[in-house]
């Protein structure tokens, strides 16, 4: 449908352009955006009347706000698209409006383009709500299934498109969030169903004071990233197979993102009870998804996580040290998860590839900022999960605050698991072996390892962390080819990136040996983590 986004500058209520500069410009946007509130729940609400205003405030600006775009684009929207109830029709409609919003943020930075999507993500979802209580083998449903898959697969090439290139500080909204979206609902829906794929806590965040557009991006990747799972666990076939295709593609989409929000979210879901898509999956899908992520974020050393002062997107200090600790966190459930089910082998998979990874350094380094750590005391550390929050805890206790507010909540679960597992038998760790279906990536996209004299004094400490040997041998094949068998588990860089391959843009596997120089080390699970 071709979408007419002009509109008649006449009226003798539309602003002068000329005037709208500044904070004249936002007084009109707030004060526009409140009379609109103001007619919604009226009996018969004339919404029409205010498009024409919300095009002119659109185009007064070349990166207009992301409140005036999307006021417009959902009034454009309803009065050229009424409510349907065949499911290929709303696809066509969600397919419709992804249109227009793009179109309408044409000019915008990549953030406020993706965040705008926040309307098409939730049409697709209910579409997918819908469709998964049918039978997916009928003929018709199988035809609905596919259209929003490729859907999703639009939305996801859109979003990869985005580069994420912008600079300079955060961009907030201008209003508050909870008011405007409200142009988006029907007056019996609840306001957090307009970001139906995250958690009430997650939701809240967006609420409360100032909404970051670049976060409220990282949001709806994720919407889309765990649309982009559930379509694939409903037409996949079960086991262990489907596993390792959703963790790949998880693992190869995070790195290709390279988006710190998108890491955010994704963490704070997993630290959840349950994932935010229980409408979707049942609880055997659930647990499936959990693994698959879990895989994506404890296995993978992500390059763009790594401190970076020439980073192309803004990201606030505060939000990588609370991403360090959702890590640490997110590592420890996720060791604890596996070993409780049974899995030790995973377990001490997990163990491993969060040791050999750069993150015990960052927090020790970062600890080491607050107050002063005697090098010996740091090398009686330990680098697993536990015996980090074990020591953070301790630090806590002596009146050091390291855990902000947001992660504070599940300081006293913390504080029982590390009780509960000081009494936990110690094992034979000679009986633990490394599962080799799980290897432990590095992403060192275009990255040049730079460390001064502070580093490499933390980095000592947790030397043995950077190897690892693994008990048996073992071979497979990848695409026809046999690997060698090797007793060592290699260290590889994940590089996922768009044409990175010039035959098709594949991704590659790419051995890193020098990330593996030096004497092998001793395995590094040295405490109770491997139980």
């Amino acid at each position: 449908m071709a979408l007419d986004l002009t509109g008649s500058t006449n009226s003798p209520n539309t602003p002068n352009i000329k005037t709208l500069i500044g904070k004249n410009y936002d007084l009109k946007l707030t004060q526009s955006i409140q009379n609109l509130l103001s007619e919604i729940p009226k009996q018969s609400p004339k919404c029409s009347d205010f498009t024409e205003e919300f095009y002119e405030l659109m185009q007064a600006r070349v990166d207009p706000p992301l409140e005036s775009t999307w006021v417009y684009a959902a009034l454009a929207f309803r009065s050229r698209n009424h409510p349907k109830d065949d499911p290929l029709d709303r696809v066509s409609a969600a397919e419709d409006l992804f249109q227009l919003l793009s179109m309408c943020s044409a000019s915008c930075g990549s953030s406020k383009s993706v965040a705008m999507l926040a309307p098409v993500v939730r049409q697709v979802y209910n579409v997918c709500v819908d469709l998964f209580k049918r039978d997916l083998s009928l003929k018709r449903e199988k035809k609905v299934m596919r259209k929003v898959r490729d859907f999703v697969g639009t939305i996801l090439g859109y979003i990869n498109l985005c580069s994420f290139e912008d600079s300079g500080e955060s961009d907030s909204l201008i209003t508050p969030f909870l008011g405007f979206i409200r142009v988006w609902m029907n007056s019996n829906e609840g306001l957090e169903s307009f970001l139906p794929l995250v958690s009430s806590d997650i939701f809240g965040g967006l609420s409360e004071g100032e909404c970051d557009v670049n976060y409220l991006a990282g949001v709806v990747i994720a919407e889309v990233f765990l649309l982009k799972l559930c379509l694939d666990f409903k037409v996949g076939t079960s086991g262990k197979e489907l596993e390792k295709e959703l963790s790949t593609w998880a693992i190869g989409s995070i790195t290709t993102f390279g988006n710190c929000y998108l890491f955010d979210v994704l963490l704070r879901m997993l630290l959840e009870k349950t994932l935010p898509i229980t409408s979707l999956l049942s609880s055997e899908g659930e647990v499936l998804l959990r693994k698959v992520l879990y895989d994506a974020i404890v296995l993978v050393e992500y390059s763009f996580l790594n401190p970076d002062p020439e980073r192309a997107i803004y990201v606030p200090a505060e939000l990588m040290k609370s991403i360090a600790m959702e890590r640490l966190i997110v590592a420890h459930e996720a060791v604890e998860y596996f070993r409780e089910n049974g899995d030790q082998r995973r377990a001490v998979s997990y163990v491993t590839a969060f040791s050999g990874s750069q993150l015990p350094s960052q927090i020790i380094k970062w600890v080491n900022k607050q107050i002063y750590v005697d090098h010996g005391a740091i090398k009686s550390v330990g680098t697993s999960p536990r015996a980090l929050i074990k020591w953070l805890l301790n630090l806590e206790d002596r009146g050091l605050k390291l855990f902000d507010d947001s992660i504070a909540k599940f300081r006293t679960k913390l504080a029982h698991d590390i009780s509960k597992s000081d009494f936990r038998p110690a094992s034979n760790l000679e009986e633990q072996k490394v599962d080799d279906d799980l290897l432990f990536y590095v992403d060192n996209k275009g990255e040049d390892e730079h460390r001064d004299e502070e580093d490499e004094k933390v980095n000592e400490s947790i030397a043995a962390t950077h190897t690892m040997s693994s008990s048996e041998k073992r071979g497979r094949k990848r695409k026809g080819k046999k690997a060698e068998k090797k007793e060592k588990i290699k260290f590889v860089k994940y590089d996922l990136r768009p044409n990175a391959d010039s035959a098709g843009g594949r991704p590659s596997l790419i051995n890193n040996d020098s990330i593996n120089s030096g004497s092998e080390a001793e395995n590094p699970l040295s405490d109770e983590d491997t139980d």
